[in-house]
């Protein structure tokens, strides 16, 4: 079965960092692109970064040189580095399988809380 679980998220002040987690099971995650996506309250399910197999990685405009995304194979995880956090990246993050072509159509997990406020 695949599982895909988010941690990390909560509350923090704008200007603040976050590092999310997602620990994967029952796939080959060593050679599946990752992505996550985020999705703000009242607003559609939205791309943020990928990081391929290769380590390749893409970020969405509105966050790069902010965040980054990075995997440990060993640990079948892949993190989000979040710096300089503002109240527009207030949403739930999801951990994705798939890279940013075909992520739409990827199995995703439960979700994360993330909110930037003071």
């Amino acid at each position: 079965e695949v599982q895909l679980v988010e941690s990390g998220g909560g509350l923090v002040q704008p200007g603040g960092s976050l590092r999310l987690s997602c620990a994967a099971s029952g796939f080959t995650f060593s050679s599946s692109d990752m992505s996550w996506a985020r999705q703000a309250s009242g607003k559609g399910l939205e791309w943020v970064s990928d990081i391929s197999s290769d380590g390749t990685t893409h970020y969405r405009n509105s966050i790069k040189g902010r965040f980054t995304i990075s995997r440990d194979n060993a640990k079948n995880t892949v993190y989000l580095q979040m710096n300089s956090l503002n109240a527009e990246d207030t949403a739930v993050y999801y951990c994705v399988i798939g890279g940013v072509i075909n992520w739409k159509r990827g199995t995703r997990g439960q979700g994360t809380q993330v909110t930037v406020s003071s």
